[in-house]
């Protein structure tokens, strides 16, 4: 327990010395970190409580949801109706009472207009297993189509999905530091941007439609004009991230081929054959129309999906797509279609998001917060060091310099981790530099303990970390146990004070054990005491 050699002990002070200057930034203006240049200078980022910021809560007008399926129905539906052999004649489509009807000419096609129906309307179950739509026929000829509750569930939940990620990505755009956007409950969002001190800035950014345009790809641009940003006449160069080529950055003709405006839906799908992730999109009647001219004339070339100017994906059209789907497969895996599909989906809000509650909160009230805080760890941390000195003299002082040390690397890790520190947060600071020197605690008492059994000062502390290891360690796992219930379970102020808590258990347990056994053994090795006063 008490050898340590030297590249041991070199290799322990390396790295708390390294995460310790990882901390420095912390504590230091963002206008002085930020002219470090390439030196490397993670800091922890204020909650909204410290920092101040924006919060808005925003509710979905489920209502207008409905209305708009009705209506996406009504087009699927007469477009339907009219491809195909033979050609279904129906009167005019009727969208009243939260239902939709229309009239046959012929009542013979009443089973042909039936199949038809059900191909739009998923065979009649959703991806929940139950029906999206009743379908009925009434006096002979007339068809109602009726949205389900369990259709319209689904629905809200995917809108509420997709308009969640819409939201971070807008707000992402602003530069901010760890905003954060969460769904709560099934119809409302929650969004916090510290140090944001205009509201409204936040609702007009919210209010805006993003703009998803198809363009086809140039393949006659240069490859090396293209990586300096330059294009053939009649192209674009746009930024492309996910370009599995490499270049971040590809050349597309301007003309659009289709806009967001023309995409129904676009969800994450299997591939019948090879049973591989895929996206399957769906476009209106008009854009179907357009898609099947374009991929007809363009067989064999590529199609770039761009979302606000960056291109998101640029598939090869392998035939004409026609029908107004097509399905996007490429290496995807559930997790990377279907964030290419909410991506797709991210076009335009799928649901009216009003803001039911809005509140700013001030840098000031954020600087009284970080004030009572650093004074509450500050007396926190005098009365341990006060304490541990008088009681365990020079393996008191141990240990008040691993809590010190402790506290420099927990702000290291959470700098790495790009964690925001929260009020909770801070409480759970004090919580961690209280509880920190409980480890010491045990293993002195226990060294006093052999002491007084006559054992020699190498036997004494050996068998005092030793035995009092099995506790600690058994101590902090359930501890940590119940850190990592508040950091599932829990959500806003609950989940700052878990992340504080998990972290302040591993790296107290590895300073107060560790390190100071290393002090410990380093002081044995050189003075080798006859008696020790604990």
């Amino acid at each position: 327990m008490l050898d340590f050699p030297r590249w041991k002990v070199a290799s322990i002070v390396a790295l708390l010395a390294a995460l310790c200057l990882l901390a420095v930034p912390s504590f230091l203006p963002e206008s002085v970190t930020n002219s470090w240049g390439a030196i490397p200078h993670p800091r922890v980022n204020k909650g909204l409580d410290l920092a101040g910021g924006s919060y808005l809560l925003l509710e979905a007008d489920t209502g207008d949801l409905a209305n708009t399926r009705l209506e996406t129905m009504r087009d699927q539906v007469a477009a339907e109706m009219r491809r195909g052999n033979p050609r279904i004649d129906i009167g005019d489509i009727s969208v009243r009472g939260g239902q939709l009807s229309f009239m046959l000419r012929d009542p013979s096609q009443v089973d042909a207009a039936r199949e038809r129906l059900l191909a739009i309307t998923g065979g009649g179950a959703g991806m929940t297993g139950q029906r999206e739509w009743d379908i009925n026929v009434v006096d002979t000829s007339r068809f109602v189509l009726k949205p389900t509750q369990a259709g319209l569930t689904q629905a809200v939940d995917t809108a509420m999905k997709t308009a969640t990620e819409v939201v971070r990505r807008r707000i992402d755009a602003l530069g901010t530091k760890e905003p954060t956007i969460l769904q709560q409950g099934s119809n409302r969002i929650v969004v916090q941007v510290p140090g944001l001190q205009d509201p409204q800035q936040l609702k007009d950014l919210i209010g805006k439609t993003a703009k998803l345009e198809f363009k086809l790809v140039d393949t006659t641009a240069n490859p090396v004009e293209v990586a300096k940003g330059n294009a053939p006449a009649g192209s674009q160069v746009l930024p492309y991230p996910g370009n599995p080529l490499g270049a971040p950055v590809i050349a597309v003709k301007r003309p659009v081929i289709i806009s967001g405006d023309q995409l129904i839906d676009a969800q994450q799908t299997f591939d019948q054959q090879t049973n591989a992730p895929q996206v399957a999109i769906t476009f209106d009647a008009q854009g179907g129309r357009k898609f099947a001219r374009i991929t007809q004339e363009n067989t064999g070339k590529p199609f770039a999906i761009i979302l606000d100017g960056q291109v998101l994906s640029a598939p090869n059209i392998n035939e004409p797509i026609l029908g107004g789907r097509a399905s996007i497969s490429g290496n995807f895996t559930v997790d990377s279609a279907n964030q290419l599909a909410i991506s797709l989906r991210s076009g335009k809000l799928p649901i009216d998001l009003k803001v039911v509650e809005e509140r700013t909160v001030g840098p000031d009230l954020g600087a009284d917060s970080i004030r009572a805080g650093i004074l509450a760890s500050a007396i926190a941390a005098v009365a341990v060091i006060v304490f541990m000195t008088v009681t365990y003299g020079r393996f008191g002082i141990y240990a008040n310099i691993a809590v010190v040390i402790n506290v420099l690397v927990i702000l290291a890790v959470m700098a790495m981790l790009n964690a925001t520190l929260t009020l909770p947060g801070i409480a759970g600071f004090i919580l961690t530099i209280g509880t920190a020197v409980d480890a010491n605690v045990l293993i002195n008492e226990r060294i006093r303990e052999e002491r007084r059994r006559g054992r020699s000062v190498i036997q004494s502390v050996e068998l005092g970390y030793k035995e009092a290891s099995r506790t600690i360690f058994e101590a902090n796992v359930t501890h940590a146990i119940s850190g990592v219930i508040m950091l599932v379970l829990g959500s806003g102020p609950v989940k700052g004070f878990a992340v504080v808590l998990l972290i302040g258990i591993v790296t107290s347990v590895f300073t107060a054990v560790t390190f100071t056994r290393m002090l410990v053994a380093l002081w044995l090795r050189r003075e080798k005491p006859k008696t020790i006063n604990i």
